[in-house]
């Protein structure tokens, strides 16, 4: 509901003459970006899929409608700043795009005729399709619920704010511009949200990537069958008169459009669904998903399953849908197994199987209305990655569901390796009791892990948001080792809240590694550097960490890191990284690391300096710049992570 008008456009009375061509290379250019603004600007009362094609329809209808100095519309002229905004074809579509989507969030009752942006868009349309960007995690979420309950202006001065970065003053005025009322109480309403500028720019918020799901299947065969029918006896006609000797068409043996298919059929069908014997795991050589039993309250309860299988198949748009990146969430491809359907809390749960991906179907214990699907990719997945699976998120606690070889569950804090662990109670069925997860948001004070016991050993595994919980490991990227032990606890300690960086990235696992000790130029003993890798179930999307700890620290410090770099992994163990330092006295240096077998670091650009061996300590000042080079043993060159 909007809490402020939006006033009648004003009259602009100076200002820059812009025609179309200059409009339109601004629009190109930076057509993303405009898209992006105006779908956080519109209401998220249109939903996910309107909003995607009325920020595109919105945006594409923002160039000024003559070609000549006399059709020219004028832009307002604090709009002239430097980068993007210095470009004034760019400032004139970005307050069309702001204007336009405050007028589509305005109620029909205000006017006798609707403008054009509040009916939805004629084009672009996709038919037979719903678009809706890439499901982010938890803070995307609460962010997006944050902006919902904002008015349309507080809403638009929220996201030019972190968006667009413009300060308070010119804000105002571009919001006048766009015909808000009150800009000053636009830009108060706005300031009672906390700034998320960061996540203002992720793939949740982005209508140019989008996933596709279809409308109602059911409800378009009514609406065409009877012009189907009516057509029939032409089309046929048409084929066999029209069609080349052997009489195929372009999609060759393919059957006919919606035409029933029986494995499709029987993955739909929870009497087909795969049941594992309780026991099989017990003789099988095999430690996956594969040889976990159905397990639950409700594994009987053909309704429900019957639901959460139509549901995987083809979720309504009230269905909310997540999924690990690089995580298909289509159909599965015949009848999944099931691993356990039952009640949780609130709510009723079941988790399916397919070989590549689990699947959690979950919704209220009184109705439908609000149900879940969740999907993570578990191809591949042995031992500790096979070990849990998460059953539910209540009130910052999870509870799992564990493997039937766990023997014991216990919660564990990472940043305490001394406190000891509290047990966990194992159900029957293998469910445990809930246990606090890591913080979400606010300082990190802590980071629970859940810790299991398979009889052979103890592995940690930490919620990173998603359905399966990523595998903390340490050592040599060749042998990781299990972080357990008191001393792999404590190396671990100092770097547990860097994992917040890698949570809904699809994370597998994290392996942190030690590469060098480095004694300080003051003399006030070493300083530790370890990288932190974490790989995905996808292969791509990795992130390397390379952070140092001086003694007695208690967090570690991000001094560089890379995105899909082979760096501190099995293919290629090496890691050069650099960290300006202040000393006790007061003076700066440029302190770099590479692992043992470098065989010389230099330092070039703002600080200049070259040393023999793994470890480099040069004099310089603060805010220096400088670029990393170093050579390995075998002469290879190693380049410094940024």
């Amino acid at each position: 509901m909007q809490s402020q008008d939006v006033a009648k456009r004003p009259a602009a009375s100076s200002g820059t003459v812009i025609d179309v061509e200059q409009a339109e290379a601004a629009l190109v250019e930076h057509y993303p970006r405009l898209v992006r603004l105006a779908y956080l600007v519109l209401p998220p009362s249109l939903g996910r899929n309107r909003r995607v094609l009325t920020a595109h329809a919105l945006t594409q209808r923002a160039l000024p409608r003559g070609r000549a100095s006399g059709d020219a519309s004028v832009i307002p002229a604090q709009q002239n700043g430097g980068g993007r905004d210095g470009d004034p074809g760019y400032a004139f579509v970005r307050l069309q795009v702001v204007r336009s989507a405050l007028e589509a969030g305005l109620p029909l009752k205000r006017r006798a005729w609707p403008k054009r942006s509040q009916l939805p868009p004629l084009l672009p349309h996709v038919w037979g399709l719903r678009l809706f960007p890439r499901s982010g995690g938890a803070d995307e979420l609460a962010l997006d619920q944050r902006l919902s309950a904002l008015s349309g202006p507080a809403r638009a001065a929220y996201v030019l704010r972190g968006l667009e970065k413009l300060p308070d003053p010119q804000l105002r005025k571009v919001l006048a511009a766009a015909g808000v009322a009150d800009p000053a109480a636009a830009l108060t309403e706005a300031a009672g949200v906390e700034a998320r500028d960061a996540l203002l720019a992720s793939p949740e918020f982005d209508p140019c990537s989008l996933h596709a799901r279809p409308t109602d299947l059911m409800r378009r065969r009514q609406h065409l069958r009877a012009a189907l029918a009516a057509a029939a006896a032409l089309t046929v006609c048409g084929a066999l008169l029209g069609l080349p000797g052997d009489g195929w068409g372009p999609d060759g043996a393919a059957a006919p459009s919606y035409a029933q298919n029986p494995a499709a059929e029987a993955a739909l069908n929870p009497a087909r669904l795969e049941r594992v014997a309780p026991a099989a795991w017990e003789s099988s050589a095999r430690t996956d998903f594969s040889v976990w039993p159905a397990r639950g309250d409700l594994v009987e309860d053909s309704g429900l399953l019957r639901r959460a299988l139509a549901v995987w198949a083809r979720p309504g748009e009230s269905v909310q849908v997540s999924a690990t990146p690089g995580t298909p969430s289509g159909a599965p491809p015949g009848p999944p197994q099931l691993l356990y359907a039952g009640t949780v809390d609130q709510a009723r749960v079941v988790l399916l199987y397919d070989g590549l991906r689990i699947a959690r179907y979950a919704e209220p214990k009184d109705g439908t209305s609000g149900a879940a699907l969740d999907f993570a990719r578990v191809d591949g997945a042995r031992g500790a990655e096979a070990s849990a699976v998460v059953l539910s998120r209540a009130d910052g606690n999870v509870r799992y569901l564990t493997a039937p070889w766990v023997k014991k569950a216990a919660e564990r804090d990472l940043l305490k390796p001394n406190t000891g662990t509290m047990d966990l109670t194992l159900s029957a069925d293998g469910s445990t009791s809930p246990l606090a997860g890591p913080p979400q948001t606010g300082a990190c004070t802590s980071w629970n892990v859940l810790q299991v016991d398979d009889g052979s050993g103890t592995r940690l595994l930490s919620d990173l948001g998603e359905l399966i919980p990523a595998h903390l490991t340490v050592g040599r990227p060749a042998a990781p080792r299990e972080a357990t032990g008191a001393a792999n606890l404590r190396g671990w300690a100092p770097f547990a809240c860097s994992l917040a960086s890698v949570r809904s990235q699809g994370v597998r696992s994290v392996n942190a590694w030690q590469f060098a000790q480095q004694a300080l130029p003051d003399a006030s003993g070493s300083a530790t550097w370890v990288c932190t890798r974490a790989d995905t179930w996808r292969g791509g999307g990795t992130r390397v960490l390379a952070q140092f700890r001086t003694p007695g620290g208690t967090y570690g410090a991000v001094a560089a890191k890379a995105e899909n770099s082979p760096a501190c992994g099995s293919r290629d163990p090496h890691v050069l990284a650099g960290v300006l330092w202040k000393s006790g006295a007061g003076s700066w240096y440029l302190l770099a690391a590479g692992t043992k077998d470098t065989a010389s670091v230099a330092a070039s650009g703002g600080v200049r300096g070259s040393a023999q061996g793994p470890l480099l300590a040069v004099r310089t000042k603060q805010g220096a710049q400088a670029q990393l080079k170093g050579t390995l043993e075998d002469g290879r060159g190693i380049s410094g992570l940024r």
